[in-house]
This record gives structure tokens, sequence and C-alpha cells, in this order.
């Protein structure tokens, strides 16, 4: 029986794949972008071992197609008949293949001797000739498919190339071409009016010192995080202490009076020597008179010690996203939304270089939610610098949607920060509620004033408070923190 699907990975196991991947990879432009950073080298390999799965599903799949599937099916019915079968329609056969198949000239040839086809060995002749031109033409088929194949993954690698370098101009934490997710976001093709915007917003960041301070001091944040159980505990251990001690004989360090007889001088027992000073020996001994060796020496003693010890609980909290909600109404147009699109591109470079998720929620009459650390995160992130603020205020419907994402697992030891001008009205009680139960899990909320006419009721239900716009000398005033 023909099988037609092993057929198809004979190509696979020919060492073919491997080899492509092993051509890619020896490309100039993408040694180097690999060998600047460890974590690029990674992204790219993991991109190039997905790539091999996918084309070795998509080349075993050839076979299968409409243009050979009907020849294959006319193969194995050939080879299943007996030699009289065969000889009788070898004609309708050969005629059969006229429409698709490369092999109908030569079986044409081969059916003109009429001699030859009377031959006992004439079917498995014919059928031999038969499967080494199917098989050529599905290699062919499938070398054809690789090197698109191949040819679009280079395509797709070079623009990763070329976009990541043009985001390394706009870098503010670290180095974005030692970030790996970063190679995943740069699938798209930056415009230049795409860059330009970037670049707009990197400069705003790079020129507000303040905005920069409150990015980072909301991603120290997680880090500093404890969990809930987490304890100092004051233990008493037993510990090896050295000291000092006479009693070792370890060195001589002088003479002095004692009435110890194994340390004695020798001077000392001349006055054994004569009877007459016998007593006067026996009186020093008495008297502890008798000269002798001083000696000292270190000895070793256990005693207790009191130190703290940290109670055992869970490990460190892994960092939780970035949930940065923005009031996009018509009051935040100008230097609000433009802080607010820049504080949002600084906390993307920090969730990109710490490894965590970065969400950015849009309020206003409606939500809208973007993921910029996604894998087309850089073009989530190009839409929404491109958003234009407009309607009114819903800030309960914000805490709404946050409290219902927070209660997801994955947002264990999150950060909240919200931006807006906070010109409405105080959160009902119930919501106010909801977020003291969502802080519990080690989760912390954060708010920018971007204006002087605030409400202060509405603002009390943050851990912390910055205000931030131009009416102020300094542009930012950290106001309160309920945390500390």
């Amino acid at each position: 029986m023909f099988d037609s699907v092993q057929l198809g990975v004979m190509l696979a196991e020919s060492g073919l794949l491997d080899e492509a991947v092993r051509e890619v990879m020896l490309k100039p432009q993408l040694m180097m972008m690999a060998e600047s950073s460890a974590d690029i080298k990674s992204a790219m390999k993991g991109q190039l071992s997905k790539w091999r799965g996918q084309l070795q599903q998509q080349l075993s799949r050839v076979p299968q197609e409409q243009r050979f599937a009907k020849e294959i099916q006319q193969y194995q019915l050939a080879i299943e008949m007996d030699a009289v079968d065969f000889a009788l329609h070898v004609d309708d056969i050969v005629e059969g293949l006229a429409e698709h198949s490369p092999f109908y000239l030569e079986a044409k040839k081969l059916t003109e001797d009429g001699r030859r086809r009377l031959s006992p060995m004439f079917q498995s002749y014919f059928c031999n000739r038969w499967f080494e031109s199917l098989l050529l033409s599905l290699k062919e088929a499938q070398l054809h498919e690789l090197e698109q194949s191949k040819q679009a993954l280079l395509e797709d690698l070079y623009q990763r190339a070329e976009t990541l370098q043009e985001l390394a101009e706009l870098q503010q934490q670290g180095d974005w071409r030692k970030v790996g997710r970063l190679w995943d976001m740069a699938a798209c093709k930056l415009t230049k009016r795409e860059h330009k915007q970037l670049l707009r917003v990197a400069r705003f960041l790079k020129e507000r010192k303040g905005l920069q301070e409150i990015a980072e001091s909301i991603g120290r944040r997680a880090s500093e995080q404890q969990p809930a159980d987490h304890q100092q505990a004051c233990e008493e251990q037993l510990s090896l202490q050295q000291e000092q001690s006479q009693s070792c004989n370890d060195d001589i360090v002088g003479i002095h009076e004692s009435d110890d007889i194994s340390k004695l001088l020798p001077s000392e027992t001349l006055f054994l020597a004569y009877p007459e000073l016998e007593v006067v020996f026996y009186k020093h001994l008495v008297d502890k008179r008798l000269l002798n060796y001083q000696q000292q020496g270190k000895q070793h003693s256990l005693s207790k010690v009191a130190t703290e010890k940290v109670d055992i609980g869970p490990p460190q909290l892994p960092k939780g996203p970035f949930v940065l909600a923005i009031d996009c109404s018509g009051s935040m147009q100008g230097f609000p939304e433009r802080c607010a699109k820049a504080l949002a591109y600084g906390l993307m470079e920090i969730a990109l270089a710490e490894k965590r998720d970065c969400y950015v929620m849009l309020f206003s009459s409606e939500l809208i939610c973007y993921e910029l650390t996604r894998q087309d995160g850089l073009r989530e992130a190009l839409s929404f610098l491109s958003y234009s603020f407009h309607g009114g205020t819903d800030i309960n419907k914000l805490l709404a949607a946050a409290i219902e994402q927070f209660q997801q697992q994955r947002y264990l030891n999150a950060d909240l920060l919200v931006l807006s001008d906070f010109i409405a009205p105080a959160p009902p009680e119930s919501l106010l509620g909801d977020v003291t139960q969502i802080k519990q899990s080690e989760n912390r909320f954060h708010a920018v004033n971007l204006s002087r006419y605030g409400n202060p009721s509405l603002m009390t239900i943050f851990d912390e408070v910055w205000d931030y716009h131009n009416h102020l000398t300094k542009n930012l005033v950290k106001r309160f923190s309920s945390a500390s």
C-alpha cells in the first residue's frame, strides 16, 4: 500500500530543513544581531525552531494536495492490479495521466512497444518508473515550498532587525537591544510618520524627569512587595566561639609563681637536692610560689546566640502586570494627553526589561484596552499613541472593569496607575469595598493628577498620588502615600 504521508515527510528526514535553518542563521546581518544580545539570540532561535516545525508539517501535506492526490490514487490502484488486469487497462491508466502528470510522456513511450507489454515484469518496471517520477515531482514541489517559506522568513527577520535598530534610538530604560521580548514585537514595519511619532514621545519623556521618576517608582513597588505572611522571628542558635585560655599549652608566654608541678622550672628542683632546703620547696608549694612556665592558647566553646530568622513562607512574589488607565476625555487634551502617552511609553520600556505585561485602558464614555507587550504590541502602542482624546469621564466604569480584571490569578502583585484630571464625583461605597479587597492580594493602586481641580475625595482610594501639571513650579509633587 502506497503511504502518501510517509512520502511527504521524506524531505524533512533528508536534512534539508536543518540545512535551511543553518543557511538563515549564517546571514551576516542576522549573525551580528544575534551576537549583540543573548536574549535576541535566544528569541531568534525560538522563532527558527517554530518555523521549522510549521514547515515540516506544511511539507508533509504536499502529497495531499489536489494536483498530487489524484495521481497517487491512480498509482495505488495500478500496483494493486494483477499482471493480466494491468496489461488490459494500461492504456486507460496512461490516458488518465494526460491532464496532470509529468510521467505521461514517458508512460506513453513505455506502452508503445506491444511485446514489452506482454512481459510479466512490465507492470513492476512501469510502476517503478512511475514512482520515481512521482517522487521527483513531490520533491520539486516541496523544495519550491521550502524556498518560498525561507524567503518569507528572511524578509520577516530582516524587518525585525530593521525595526529593532530604529527602536534602539528611542530606548530610555537600559539597552532595548538586550530585550528578547522586543524582538517578538518588532515584526511590524515602522513608517517614517510612526517613527517620528515614537521619537516625539520618547523625547517628551526624556525632557520630563518627573514622569520618569513616577515610572521608575511604580516599577520598584513590585520588587519591594513581601507576601502577607512574611514575618521576622527571633531564634537562639548554638555558635562556636574562640577565646584565649591559660589551660591550653599552645605557647610559652612567660614565667609566673604557681603550684603546678608539671610546669615547674628546672631550677626549682635544686631545693630537693639538699635535705636542709627541702622544707623551703614544700613551703613554696603550699604558698603557690614555685616558679612555673606561663602558657597560653586558644580554645573553642559553644554558646547561645540570638539571631533573626525569616519565617518560612511562600517564595518571593512574581511581578504582576502594569495596568495604565488613562482618562481620554476632552478635558485631557493638550499637555495632559502628552504626559499620559509618554508615561505609557516609559512603563512599556520597564515592563519589557522586567518581563512583565503592560496594558493600557482608555476610559471616557467607553473602555478601550491595548496590550503593549504582546507579539504585536508595537502595533498596539502605535494605535494607542495615534488615538485622539475626546468624550466625558466615567471613572466608575473604569474601576469596575479594573476590579474584574484584577480578580484573575495572574494579577497578583500588579500595579494600576490612573492618569486623569479627576474632575468627577467620588465612587460609590460598593466599589470602594471591592478596591480594598483587591489591594489585599498585594496589588497597588496609584494615581497621577494632571489638573489643579481634581476631586480630593476621589483620590483617597489610591496608595500613592502624584500631582503633575504645568501650573506647578516643579511639575511633580507627591501628595501622599497611604501605604506608608
